[in-house]
This record gives C-alpha cells, structure tokens and sequence, in this order.
C-alpha cells in the first residue's frame, strides 16, 4: 500500500488511502456522508433488483416436467414447485389426484388444513360435504378428479394462537399456479368443468367473474390459452363442453342454514350430472 503526500499548511505527512485522518474535519465530514449516501443507494438498488425478480418469479411454467409426461411424472415434478412463495410455509404441494380418465373434473380454491398435512385434495370437512353432494346429484365421486387451482396451502396464525386460518390466494399466486391445471386437464381431458368457489371461477373465467352470478348454468368453456387470458391458441380442453360453477363446499360447512345452502350445492351439481348425462338441462350463458 502507497503513502499519498498530504498537506496541511506548512506540515508535511504521509496518509494511506481510505484513511480520513489527515483531512480537514469539514471536509472528512463530508466524505463519509457521501459514503454513506452510496452504500444507502446501493442497498435500495438491490433491493429493488430483488422485488423485481421475485415478482417475475410468480411461475410454475420452469418446474413442469418436459417430454409426455403422464399425471403421476406431473405430481412429482410438483412437489418441487417453486413457482410462487406460497411453497415456503406450506408442508407440501397437494396435487389432484381421481380418475384419470374422468369425465368432469372439479377445481377448488386451494388446499386446507388437512390436505396440506395429508397431501391430498378434499379429505377435509369440505371434501366430505362435496363427497355426499356428488352422490346426492347423480356423479359418482370415484368417477371424477378433483384438484385445486392453487397447490399450496396459503394461511396465516393469528398472534396468541396456533391453529392455521385459510386466507385466500392472490391473483398472481392463482397466475402462476394456472400451468399445473393447463397440464391436468389436457391429460384428464374432460368432458365437463366444474369450478368450486370464487378462486376456481377466477382462476377459470377471469377477474369478473362472481359465484353469485354465474353459479348453477352451463357456462361455455373459455378456453386456457398460452397467454392465460384464455382463447383458442394452446388451449388444454378442446373437447370440453362448457363448465358449471357452483360454491365451494367449505361454504357449508359456515353457513348459518346449512341445510339451504347444501341443497343450492347440489343443484348445481346436478345440472352438471345433467350435462353428462345427455339431458342438457344447463342452459348455456
């Protein structure tokens, strides 16, 4: 390391570089508050480099398996996703799982409790509530496959408490998750789609969409093009007749009436035992 001559009126001394010593007090002043001013800027900017990567990151897309990969090569390529934040908390990824030929396939929201810990869709009191209403509306439930439009478990623990309260997923986590579901229905390639609450409605038919509105009709099918906007080009379900929306089982389950809320459930389950069926009771919107 070189000394550097420095002068301080008529006396002459040797100063190392970085070292602030041998400078006037206003002028070492000023030196570290422009240091400090580039160290602070230089924190902002990787920060922000940071959040803009994370948020390119909201995307399954990368961790999909290559090649003609059937249900089960797509279920373990899925218990590595990656594709938003959601994996960090949650046990484990929950994919669908049913008959892999089925012709209607059921979309929920996300996981709950239970299927985050069991790593299975609907083996919690949801699942049972929608067990009994395929039976009661005509659908066989060993005959149907039944998945999620997010695959993890999205929660959060109130402070003082220990048990996980739902919340629901965003739209960039719904987004980013939508390539699984591209994937099961073109291998399951059903003849019907039935979206289970707001989330799989949205994650179906777009932002606008609402349960209230649109529940119990046959709906035409969208169409879940490559751009995720839907439309022609990539979609997995060309042989989809249309799809029904109907609420999500676990509104059961907080109903007040559940007994009326129930039987609304599986009325819109029969209008797409109808569909199956031939009968086209479902009036498409």
């Amino acid at each position: 390391m070189s000394a550097v001559p420095s002068e301080e009126g008529s006396r002459v001394r040797m100063r190392v570089p970085g070292d602030l010593s041998g400078m006037p007090r206003f002028a070492r002043l000023t030196t570290r508050l422009r240091a400090g001013t580039k160290r602070e800027r230089r924190v902002r900017d990787m920060a922000t480099t940071t959040d803009e990567q994370a948020g390119q990151g909201y995307d399954a897309t990368p961790f999909l398996p290559s090649g003609r990969a059937g249900l089960a090569g797509l279920r373990r390529a899925a218990a590595a996703c990656r594709g938003c934040p959601l994996y960090e908390n949650a046990t484990q990824t929950v994919f669908g799982e049913g008959d892999a030929s089925a012709r209607v396939l059921l979309v929920g929201e996300q996981p709950g409790d239970q299927e985050d810990r069991q790593g299975r869709p609907f083996v919690g009191p949801a699942g049972k509530v929608l067990e009994r209403a395929l039976a009661d509306a005509g659908i066989d439930p060993e005959q149907a496959y039944v998945t999620n439009a997010v695959k993890h478990f999205k929660f959060t623990v109130p402070e003082g408490r220990k048990r996980r309260i739902h919340k629901a997923p965003s739209l960039r986590e719904m987004t980013a998750c939508r390539p699984w579901l591209r994937a099961e229905l073109r291998l399951v390639a059903p003849e019907l789609v039935v979206a289970l609450g707001s989330t799989a409605g949205k994650t179906l038919l777009g932002p606008s969409f609402r349960v209230t509105e649109q529940r119990g009709a046959l709906l035409p099918w969208p169409g879940l093009g490559d751009d995720g906007e839907g439309g022609e080009g990539g979609d997995p379900g060309p042989g989809i007749r249309g799809l029904v929306a109907t609420i999500h089982p676990s509104a059961v389950l907080r109903a007040d009436d559940r007994e009326s809320v129930y039987d609304g459930l599986v009325s819109d389950l029969r209008v797409a035992a109808d569909v199956l069926d031939g009968n086209g009771r479902g009036k498409a919107l």
